[in-house]
């Protein structure tokens, strides 16, 4: 995909604020924007990278009026939010006419794509699909019923156990495993609101990338990125029944247990414990080596690392026990 800002502007009826011919390729968020990016800007919490953006053009509201200079060229439009999830909603139905269209040429046998790369001592079971272009590394176990998209990398000594669903793009390490029924790589949670009330789907055209020595759990689903990738690190570990978002981030050694959810683009340091039926935030970062307490909700950024946090909203361990000492004493009388 190749689009100057005048094409963008004509697609989404907007007006281009700079150079016209600025060229875009792909999509990043705001804070990572670099040269031949298109990135852009609708929540005001993040106004302060419209200034240090390397991103080629930057989708803005019509009456966004910048207290800085900005680097890239902006268009602007009547809703930003929206705009990006008409421009996801167009370049994803090019990319399926692209798909429809080459389809012809793919041959299945035994349900594995012609086009995969299997690697040595690679372990097969039945109904299993595998899509074209992916590959996966030398001795790994790909149960029954598992489904794989096209374009999926997986490491060596992988363990796909049956009814696992991983969506094109999906990068895994090596030495994963994926429990039954984990879905990697479906559309997040992402819709803009329009004027008559009804919501507009936003195309997701990012994908998951999941680090070395990961294991997940049974029915947990992790979601594609909007533009780029939902990220886990080396050595996570997420049980059965987790909700990860969009955009997410977590850092290397991290836990979670049962039923955690983590909203989107929230970020999760490294090294930290999460007990079961946690709620995260989204838009929110977490320091590392946090411990959090069981149906804790994170409300918030949590800045100092190593703290211990309970309840909803949750707080630092001390103060929710002195808070529960009071509380208890106030039900008694």
């Amino acid at each position: 995909m190749e689009l100057t800002a005048k094409q963008l502007a004509q697609i989404l009826k907007g007006t281009v604020d700079g150079d016209p011919q600025a060229k875009i390729t792909k999509f990043a968020k705001i804070e990572n924007g670099k040269p031949g990016a298109l990135s852009f800007f609708a929540n005001p919490k993040y106004e302060q990278y419209v200034y240090t953006s390397k991103a080629s053009v930057l989708l803005v509201n019509a009456d966004f009026q910048p207290k800085e200079a900005v680097t890239p060229t902006m268009v602007r439009v009547e809703n930003a939010y929206s705009a990006i999830a008409d421009l996801l909603k167009y370049v994803a139905a090019q990319k399926r006419k692209y798909r429809r269209h080459r389809a012809m040429s793919t041959c299945w046998t035994c349900g594995i794509s012609l086009r995969a790369h299997l690697g040595r001592k690679v372990w097969v079971g039945d109904y299993v699909r595998i899509g074209p272009r992916t590959r996966i590394g030398a001795c790994s176990i790909i149960h029954s019923n598992v489904t794989i998209g096209e374009d999926v990398v997986i490491g060596h000594h992988a363990i796909i156990y049956p009814g696992v669903v991983i969506y094109p793009k999906t990068i895994i390490g090596d030495n994963v495993i994926l429990h039954a029924g984990c879905i990697i790589g479906s559309d997040g949670f992402g819709n803009a609101p329009q004027p008559d009330g009804s919501w507009e789907k936003i195309e997701h055209l990012g994908n998951v990338v999941i680090g070395n020595d990961v294991e997940i759990g049974s029915n947990t689903t992790i979601d594609r990125a909007e533009m780029e990738s939902t990220i886990i690190g080396n050595g996570v570990r997420i049980d059965n029944l987790c909700q990860i978002a969009h955009n997410v981030q977590i850092g290397d050694n991290t836990v979670l247990a049962a039923q955690c959810g983590v909203a989107g683009s929230a970020i999760i340091g490294k090294n930290c414990i999460f007990a079961g039926q946690v709620g995260i935030m989204g838009h929110i970062k977490i320091a590392d080596n946090t411990t959090v307490g069981a149906q804790a909700g994170i409300a918030g950024p949590v800045r100092k690392p190593g703290q211990i946090l309970i309840g909803s909203p949750a707080i630092p361990h001390m103060n929710y026990m002195r808070s529960y000492a009071k509380f208890k004493q106030a039900g008694q009388e």
